[in-house]
């Protein structure tokens, strides 16, 4: 569809998908699509703002680094704000983005520094007079999360330069391809969700609150860049690896420079070649000015320096045969086809099974058992079947189609209204779904509870030990000394992880029932605006929908799972054992900021501008991205710009950062 013809609802929904997706890259480490996929998502939704830049908001996903701050550690603002590279897909672009140089430099020949786009998560380290005091994420670019403890434990980074140096250092943390490996085949072992790819395994161990953890994860560190603050007398970013490397910071051995696009585009070349043999994974090659002089002439546009592009290598696709399509049970009773592969070696890794998505997916793409067939792991993602190699089909083989029974309890599958999905409706009977639904509830986001993998959830339903959640609290030594391969000291460490459980956040509860629709981010709101479960369970559908963030859709999923008697019975049992830890609420009611429309400008000194409009939406107001006769106050911080002058103007009264606070 012509980005023009687009709807104002479609441009929403595009929107909440973008973010959704970004919410299951940064936070949950499980992307769904590859790189390339959503990059073209991205690049759809800034072509329909071209036509309609009236519907651009500051929550835009094209206004904002694309990242999250997690909450679980403590925020910290960046002394310089930390952007994210703008990415291109074709050489055409990289020559584009070359003549865009020349024109704002004024310059015919610019020199490039050219080095490896590591595919990790990047951080900003601070050391003051020669020793390590702080590392952050990147965060939302303006506020990042102090991972101190955690970073410290990377072997490669040093505590200590080898002079006094005060200094922010900008890097990128990975997991080598060994250790990854390694924390598999562990997780693997013990029954838990293997990572998708190194990157995940990277992001998912700096989450963790025990650095002793995060010391056995060997996770490595490549420093590339110096903020402009603590730059000092350095005038390119050649001399500014050197200095790194000088310090006895860790620098990527592999970077180059050049002057032409042909020299650029040779090491783009020749480190696609040596890809797939380096000893950690990357997904491109960087080009930035090496001037640091010509760097601040160009600066930045809202969240991507216009001196630098990451020219990003497309999916590494690989062929081998179908050799079955087996289906997966979720815990709603949705069914995945999953195809069951010849192992090939893939992006780093041996694939065996890859997502077919749907049964549509298979008839469009006409996958049949025992065909040939592409598959690729676009950014190092989940694998996927592209295509099927149709010339090289044996005569005979038939279209594959969803099975009318459930694979694991045989009740006949329903079609689900308005989704290109099938379900089982046995959702108290199937084994898959209770099965599910118990991982669910024990998984790190939910009850985190250790030591329950697939395998041992399996062995505890199978012997009839649990059924549902609630079960988990009344095993017992003698009951899990039937467990195979259970001794003394992991019977232990699991009733010791079940008892660690029972003390938990709101959220997290919330999270762990298993209510449709309901992610994390949805909990953690719920629970800042509800206090307790049990004022959850008891509210309107109007006064759901009147939380920020909650549709109809949401609240309706919400109630349907409170009005269910047998779900009822289920969180009064589990309420036997866990304490949810209720919260304080403010009320609201009657504050001045309700019913009101603030338009932010400049930049605050005691909030990020997301966190003073979440201040506002929690007291009634509303947030609008331009001034006009309806917004009601202009909040005003440093270097504010032109709203400034439109509020008065209109005569609409403008805040300063101290009058804002007293009013909240």
């Amino acid at each position: 569809m012509p980005t023009e013809s687009v709807t104002h609802q479609e441009y929403v929904d595009l929107c909440k998908k973008i973010w959704r997706l970004n919410h299951l890259y940064f936070v949950e480490h499980k992307p769904e699509i590859s790189d390339e996929e959503f990059d073209f998502l991205l690049d759809k939704l800034e072509q329909i703002e071209k036509h309609h830049p009236d519907w651009v908001t500051p929550d835009s996903p094209t206004q904002k680094v694309m990242e999250s701050v997690l909450g679980q550690f403590k925020e910290v603002k960046h002394i310089t704000p930390m952007l994210s590279l703008a990415n291109t897909y074709t050489k055409e672009e990289v020559e584009d983005f070359l003549k865009r140089v020349r024109k704002l430099t004024g310059h015919e020949k610019n020199r490039y520094s050219l080095e490896l786009k590591m595919d990790g998560i990047a951080v900003s380290i601070h050391y003051h007079n020669g020793k390590l005091k702080r590392g952050l994420t990147r965060g939302d670019g303006k506020t990042g999360e102090d991972i101190t403890e955690n970073i410290r434990t990377i072997r490669s980074l040093p505590h200590e330069l080898k002079d006094n140096s005060t200094i922010e250092v900008r890097g990128e943390i990975y997991m080598p391809h060994k250790a990854f490996e390694k924390l598999n085949a562990h997780r693997k072992e013990i029954g838990e969700d293997l990572f998708a790819n190194p990157r995940n395994a990277a992001g998912g161990s700096l989450k963790l609150l025990d650095s002793s953890e995060v010391a056995k994860r060997e996770l490595d560190i490549v420093c590339y860049g110096i903020a402009e603050e603590t730059l000092g007398e350095l005038k390119s970013q050649g001399e500014v690896l050197k200095t790194l490397k000088h310090l006895g910071l860790p620098v990527v051995s592999m970077h180059g420079t050049a002057e032409s696009a042909e020299d650029i585009f040779t090491f783009i070349d020749e480190v696609e070649e040596k890809r797939a043999h380096l000893p950690f994974a990357i997904d491109g090659v960087v080009v930035k000015l090496d001037s640091l002089g010509d760097q601040k002439k160009l600066g930045a546009t809202g969240k991507t320096p216009r001196y630098a592009i990451a020219y990003k290598y497309k999916a590494e696709e690989a062929e081998t045969v179908l050799l079955g399509i087996t289906v997966q049970v979720g815990r709603t009773g949705i069914l995945t086809p999953v195809a069951e592969l010849e192992p090939v070696f893939l992006a780093g890794s041996k694939i065996s099974r890859a997502t077919l998505h749907n049964a549509d997916e298979v008839l469009r793409k006409d996958i049949r058992v025992g065909d040939r067939v592409v598959i690729e792991k676009g950014g190092d993602v989940i694998p996927k079947v592209v295509r099927a190699i149709a010339e090289s089909r044996k005569e005979g083989s038939q279209p594959w189609h969803m099975p009318s029974t459930c694979p694991c309890c045989a009740s006949e599958v329903e079609k689900v209204p308005d989704l290109v999905a099938f379900r089982c409706p046995n959702i108290s009977g199937c084994p898959a779904q209770k099965l599910q639904r118990l991982l669910h509830f024990v998984s790190k986001g939910a009850m985190d509870i250790e030591n329950i993998g697939e395998k041992v959830a399996e062995q505890l339903m199978l012997k009839g030990m649990v059924d549902k959640p609630s079960d988990l609290y009344r095993l017992t030594y003698d009951d899990l000394e039937k467990l195979e391969g259970f001794k003394d000291k992991s019977i232990k460490n699991l009733l010791g992880a079940i008892e660690k459980s029972k003390e938990t956040t709101l959220d997290r509860f919330i999270f762990a029932l298993g209510i449709k629709y309901i992610g994390q981010q949805t909990a953690h709101t719920l629970a800042k605006r509800v206090g307790s479960l049990a004022q959850l369970q008891w509210m309107s559908h109007e006064e759901l929908t009147a939380i920020e963030g909650i549709g109809d859709k949401v609240a309706s999923s919400i109630q349907a799972f409170f009005n269910s008697k047998e779900h009822q019975q289920e969180v009064e049992r589990l309420l036997q054992s866990v304490h949810p830890k209720t919260i304080e609420v403010a009320a609201f009611k009657g504050h001045p900021f309700e019913g009101k429309t603030f338009v932010l400008t400049g930049s605050l000194q005691n909030y990020t501008r997301d966190g003073a409009g979440g201040l506002i939406k929690e007291r009634g107001g509303l947030i609008g991205s331009s001034v006009g006769k309806k917004t009601d106050f202009v909040l005003a911080g440093a270097d504010p710009g032109s709203k400034i002058d439109k509020a008065k103007s209109l005569n609409i009264p403008v805040l300063t950062e101290d009058e804002f606070i007293k009013m909240l």
